[in-house]
């Protein structure tokens, strides 16, 4: 089965959501590589109005921004059921997306570059410590993809375009410039989004 997946700078809405959650640990991320590879190339460590423009999510004149890479999995079971075959889907979606939130975060910090994952259980980041503040998936999809949701009871159930409610939704988020994540998403078997914004394309994992 495939995820489907988009690549979207923050909107002002969900960047609040995001400083909520995360606070600014994604700019002490250690960047010794690419820092290094800024001074062997003789350009400028980002400071003053670039570190002004970052704490807000802008990119300065290394390119960094804040990214989200919401994803969904069209689940094989309506999720809003009940019963253990319920549970087991969710489970075999949960699998599904942790290993490829990890792999794709690991890449990405791996060339120097803050990323992390929410777990969909929790709503918690997986990779940035102190962190215990929950990201609504929910809310997130409503502002970055325009799909739908309604409320059961105390619960909030998003609503997918084609799959209804047999939708599994998760988000990666990282501080990179564009065109480094749209390389990291060339590694998986499927097109890459042209440009940031609100299209979605189906990625196999």
């Amino acid at each position: 089965d495939g995820i489907e997946i988009s690549l979207h700078t923050l909107p002002k809405q969900l960047l609040r959501e995001f400083r909520h959650v995360f606070r600014d640990e994604y700019l002490s991320f250690p960047s010794d590589a690419r820092s290094g590879a800024a001074v062997a190339s003789g350009g400028a460590i980002p400071g003053g109005d670039d570190m002004m423009a970052m704490s807000e999510g802008q990119g300065g004149t290394d390119g960094m921004v804040l990214l989200a890479l919401p994803t969904n999995q069209r689940a094989r079971e309506d999720l809003v059921a009940v019963g253990d075959h319920i549970e087991a889907e969710k489970d075999r979606l949960l699998n599904v997306f942790m290993e490829f939130g990890g792999d794709i975060s690991q890449k990405l910090r791996s060339k120097g570059y803050w990323a992390d994952y929410i777990d969909p259980c929790s709503g918690l980041p997986m990779l940035t410590l102190n962190c215990n503040k929950v990201y609504s998936e929910v809310d997130g999809m409503e502002c970055l993809l325009n799909y739908r949701a309604y409320n059961a009871g105390f619960c909030k159930i998003l609503t997918h375009p084609k799959w209804g409610s047999a939708v599994y939704p998760a988000t990666i988020f990282a501080y990179c410039p564009v065109d480094v994540a749209k390389d990291v998403l060339t590694g998986y078997p499927s097109a890459v989004p042209d440009d940031v914004g609100a299209k979605s394309d189906k990625m196999e994992d």
